[in-house]
Parts: C-alpha cells; sequence; structure tokens
C-alpha cells in the first residue's frame, strides 16, 4: 500500500544475537538515474527563465555538503511576473471542464510513476532522507494525491461544498523542506482539481524536485500559466502571500511563519490554509503489545530524521511498563543505521541544513543542561555532512523546553503517566494540536482517549500513517483547515461569501463568468 512505511531491519528480540545489528555491506542507489544541469531557473508561464536580476543561489546535499545546482533565486518582481501568468491562465483553466482537468492531473500521475526513481534518488540527494523513504513513502504518495484528486475533479458538485462550487482563482502555495515533492503534491493536487492555478515556491534548501515536477507539467502537456515554480528565500514567499491577485494562500512550515501569514492577510479575503507545528504526544498503556509500540515509537520520531511536524517527539508511557519499554526501545535504536541517504540500508539520513541541526544541538544540550537524562546508541558520523545520532532523554519534566519546544530532529523525550486522565492531561499540554498516538489492546479506551485529545489525527496502534483520502490538519498553534480528502477542496473552491463585495470579489465573478 502507498501509506506504509518500509520495514526497518529487524531487532532480534530473542536468542543470542538479541539487540545486535546485523552487518550489511552497502546497497547504494545509482546516482545516474538523476541527470543535474549544473543551473536551474524559475518556471514561469510554461518556461524556465532567469530571475528578473539575475540572483542564484546553491543547492546543497546535506550528506556531503556538495553543492549539486546553481538555482535561480525568485525576487518580488518574480513573483508579480508568475501571479500574472497564473490569472492569465485560469481564465481558460477554471472554465475547461472538471473532466478535461482530471486527465491532466492522471497523466501527471502516472508520469511521476514512470520517473519515481529518477525522483526518488532526486530527493534523497537534496533532502538527506534515505533512499527506502523517499522510493516506498514519497514517491508512491505523491502520485497518489494525484489520481485522487484526478477522480475528484469532474465530482466536485457532490463533494459537499455546494451545488456549483467554483475555483478562486490564484493560489499562492508555500511549501518546506522535510517532505518537498510530497508537500507540493499535497497542495497543487487539489488546487488544479477544483480549478485553480498554482504559484509555488519550495524551500530553499531543496528546490530541485520542484523544479523536476515543472518539468513533468511540460511533459504532460499543462497548459502554460496554470503551475508556476518560484525557487527563492523568505522575502519571496513574503511576497507571493501579500500579493493583491493572490485568492488563496496555502502554508506549510513554522508556527512563526505560519503567524507572520496570517498577520499579513488578515483583513483580506484571501483563504488561508496553515500546516504548522507540532509536539505529538505517542501513548503507551501498560496492555500495549510493546513490540509493535516499539516499532511505532521508531517511526513517529526516527522516521525522516524527525523531520516531521506530526512527529511522536513526547513519549507518555504507563509507570508500570517504562523499564520494559525502554529497555526494548534501546535495543531496538542500537540497530538503526545512520549514514548515505543512497545507501538501501540506511535508517536514519542527514539532517537538512546546517541551520537545522545547530537547532537540534542547542535543544539537546539544553535538555541537559535542565536536568533530563541523555542516552544514544554508539554510532558513528560521517565525517562530512550533517548528522545527528538518534537519541532519547528520561527524566523528563513537562518545564523542559525539550518536552515545550518543537526540536524537528531525532530527539524523544521521555515522561510517565499512572492514569488516563494523566495522560490526556499531559498529551493536551501543548500549544500544539497536530497528532497523536495510542497504544493498547482495548477499544473502548481508544475511542475514550481520542475523543479527549486535542489533535487533528489521533493514530491508534499505529503512527505515521498516511492516505490521500484522508484529511490532515491540526488545532491550536498547529495551523487550520484541512490537507487530504475531500476536506483538502474546501480550501481552493469558493462559496457565496467569496463571490460577493469588494474588488476582489468582482474580478472573481467577472474571471469566473461561463464557468
Amino acid at each position: 500500500m502507498a501509506n506504509q512505511k518500509p520495514n526497518r531491519s529487524a531487532d532480534a528480540s530473542a536468542g543470542p544475537s538479541a539487540g545486535r545489528k546485523f552487518a550489511y555491506a552497502p546497497a547504494p542507489e545509482s546516482r545516474a538515474v538523476v541527470d543535474l544541469a549544473p543551473s536551474y531557473g524559475l518556471f514561469i508561464d510554461g518556461e524556465f527563465t532567469d530571475a528578473a536580476d539575475g540572483t542564484v543561489f546553491k543547492t546543497v546535499s546535506p550528506s556531503s555538503e556538495e553543492v549539486l545546482a546553481e538555482v535561480a533565486r525568485a525576487g518580488e518582481a518574480d513573483v508579480d511576473r508568475a501571479v500574472k501568468a497564473a490569472r492569465k491562465a485560469f481564465a481558460s483553466w477554471g472554465a475547461l471542464p472538471g473532466a478535461e482537468r482530471g486527465k491532466y492531473l492522471f497523466r501527471i500521475a502516472r508520469i511521476v510513476q514512470e520517473r519515481s526513481r529518477e525522483l526518488a534518488v532526486l530527493e534523497s540527494l537534496d533532502n538527506g532522507k534515505p533512499i527506502r523513504e523517499t522510493r516506498d513513502v514519497d514517491l508512491p504518495l505523491v502520485a497518489a494525491h494525484f489520481f485522487y484528486y484526478a477522480g475528484w475533479a469532474d465530482k466536485l458538485a457532490y463533494a459537499g461544498y455546494g451545488r456549483d462550487p467554483r475555483p478562486l482563482g490564484v493560489a499562492g502555495q508555500v511549501i518546506p523542506w522535510n517532505f518537498p515533492l510530497l508537500m507540493l503534491a499535497w497542495k497543487i493536487a487539489p488546487a488544479l482539481a477544483a480549478g485553480n492555478t498554482v504559484v509555488l515556491k519550495p524551500a530553499e534548501t531543496t528546490p530541485l524536485s520542484a523544479l523536476f515536477f515543472a518539468d513533468i507539467c511540460r511533459q504532460a502537456g499543462l497548459p502554460r500559466g496554470v503551475v508556476n515554480i518560484l525557487p527563492g528565500y523568505g522575502d519571496a514567499g513574503a511576497a507571493l502571500v501579500a500579493h493583491p491577485d493572490v485568492d488563496k494562500v496555502a502554508f506549510t512550515g513554522s508556527t512563526e511563519v505560519g503567524r507572520a501569514i496570517a498577520r499579513t492577510v488578515a483583513g483580506s479575503r484571501k483563504k488561508v490554509t496553515l500546516e504548522l507545528g507540532g509536539k505529538a504526544a505517542n501513548i503507551v498503556f501498560d496492555d500495549a503489545p510493546i513490540d509493535q509500540a516499539v516499532e511505532g515509537i521508531v517511526d513517529g520520531i526516527f522516521f525522516n530524521q524527525g523531520h516531521v511536524c506530526c512527529a511522536g517527539s513526547r513519549l507518555l508511557v504507563q509507570e508500570s511498563v517504562q523499564e520494559e519499554v525502554l529497555d526494548a526501545l534501546k535495543r531496538r535504536m542500537g540497530t538503526l543505521r545512520v549514514g548515505d541517504p543512497l545507501d538501501k540500508n540506511t535508517d536514519i539520513g542527514a539532517i537538512n541544513s546546517a541551520e537545522q541541526l545547530a537547532r537540534i544541538t542547542a535543544l539537546a544540550e539544553a535538555g541537559e543542561a535542565e536536568g533530563a537524562e541523555r542516552w544514544a546508541p554508539a554510532c558513528d558520523l560521517p565525517s562530512a555532512g550533517y548528522w545527528f545520532a538518534p537519541t532519547l532523554f528520561t527524566g523528563v519534566t513537562q518545564a523542559h523546553r525539550i518536552a515545550r519546544e518543537e526540536v524537528f530532529g531525532p530527539v524523544l523525550s521521555v515522561l510517565t503517566f499512572r492514569t488516563p486522565a494523566e495522560a490526556v492531561e499531559k498529551a493536551n499540554n501543548t500549544p500544539y494540536g497536530l497528532s497523536a498516538g495510542i497504544w493498547t489492546e482495548k477499544g473502548s479506551r481508544i475511542l475514550s482517549m481520542a475523543s479527549k485529545l486535542r489533535a487533528g489525527v489521533v493514530w491508534a496502534n499505529t503512527f505515521n500513517k498516511f492516505d490521500p483520502t484522508s484529511p490532515f490538519g491540526g488545532y491550536k498553534e498547529s495551523g487550520y483547515g484541512r490537507e487530504g480528502g475531500r476536506h483538502g477542496l474546501e480550501g481552493y473552491l469558493a462559496d457565496a461569501a467569496d463571490l460577493t463585495g469588494g474588488p476582489a470579489s468582482e474580478k472573481e465573478s467577472a474571471t469566473h463568468e461561463g464557468v
């Protein structure tokens, strides 16, 4: 299934080899499947072009610090060009029958599948995550999202958002570096299915897969201007969000930037979806299947080096099984392999950037300074690149920074509880509300806990499972709006309020004539 993560190396829990790491010969994926050009431009109105001021930046592989390519850096003038191209394309794209739009999305999904090996290697090179994750998780989900929303394109009247739902216009989308191609799919697929055009800004540390996707759009014959890709820094994202001709803003990233976006669009008629930070609690009860729970804990925090907004970074374990769970968890952590992202045996790849590594390091040091006990397995880290060993902290209180702040790295904080009520209280004691996990054999306990946890997604006896048919989003400082599923269409469709009053509405009404 597309939403299944790859099985990690087994921890032989019985017999004389228990807890040992098997000796694996390197099994590197070939870089030759990716043809990297020395430089890349912005993708505006169906063509690759230089930035208006000629500015460029370098994108670096985090596992080796090797410069992969030089990329044009978008500025305010480029944002304006792209938005104008998207607005022009919207007149015909928004009027296209849904079945015809769906054909383009189906075509994109098939090309993604055909080029999945190339894209998986590219993503591992530019992002640092293991090839087994890009190959077996990210790329299948990217294709699945385009397939799913292709099916919705001619069924919007049955999505539950009015009998005659209409596209908003131009969507400005800003995506993070942790799942570059997957976050692109989460945003572009529903936007195009609903009839909108797109200007997307990828993260400055991971621009390459978005630019390869631009080539896929051309390969699929997508009309010019329907999708525009603007690599750049925060100033380009800010200009896109503030542009007066953008009708919809979708952002995935930090809560700090999300707040700035909310302030920028306040008072405007722009629709906004924000998917922000998280500090998820992974709750293990005394009746949980320990081996299964340990696998869920490992996948919950060490998948993608912990660069996951919904990572289970707080482990809440019932006191009576704390010692058993921690012993099993440490044995399992001792089998994890950290290293070359292109090696198919690698479990944990490189940290995405020097800046992120510095943040993870600072928070881990703060955990020690505040009295928590730090533990990490023996781990030989590569000499080049950005690396951090899988780490857990015990003796953590709710006052510790590592229990309150989003680390966004392979760092797990362990807390304990005695009763379900205490578990709920501790799990909800956070400004975030994105996700949570529950491990127990009692179905009634799962339902009771899930109804009390303030989290947008609650997993039961699993963690980090995603599917294009299921909505995803949070509460509180984790943002608002939903992406994925039928609910993911709502943010890209206009209701009666969107089409009445004000200059922007007049523009929309004129654009929608004949739709």
